[in-house]
């Protein structure tokens, strides 16, 4: 099993971006890259949910048309666990009006349709990536000093 726990030094997140298609995900690993972020990628949902645990990611970006299991579904299930429930979640597609609707009520963060700009998928990636932290950080505060050690 590989382990994506590493520490990169100076990179400004770790980003796990989901998508069957392999150019939209060299894409969007390459111009997150570009901008400091650590990238790992999966090919669908179902890839996505066995690996996140190890990836650690500040953020995901799902497609929602995925083989095994799409990106809603996806969502859903991250959202239906401890470990994943809190990290944000941008869906990166078509985006038509079923989609947001149904992403919205699953817990998706964001939405940026096919095809974007770059200068608009770093802004949604940055803007999650902030939001998770402030979480984070709420959650350490609520959570007392006591919390912290038992773990």
């Amino acid at each position: 099993m590989r382990s994506y726990s590493r520490y990169v030094p100076g990179a400004s997140g770790r980003v796990l971006v989901v998508d069957d298609n392999k150019v939209i995900r060299q894409l969007i690993r390459v111009n997150l890259e570009l901008e400091g972020f650590e990238v790992v990628t999966a090919a669908d949902g179902a890839e996505c949910l066995d690996v996140v645990e190890d990836v650690r990611p500040d953020v995901i970006t799902l497609d929602v048309v995925m083989p095994r299991l799409d990106g809603l579904r996806t969502a859903a299930r991250l959202r239906s666990e401890p470990a994943t429930q809190n990290v944000p979640v941008a869906i990166i597609s078509a985006c038509t009006r079923y989609e947001v609707e149904s992403g919205l009520s699953v817990g998706v963060d964001a939405f940026l349709s096919k095809p974007f700009e770059p200068s608009e998928l770093l802004r949604v990636v940055r803007q999650l990536r902030e939001k998770g932290r402030q979480g984070e950080l709420k959650r350490k505060r609520a959570e007392g000093p006591a919390e912290r050690t038992r773990r």
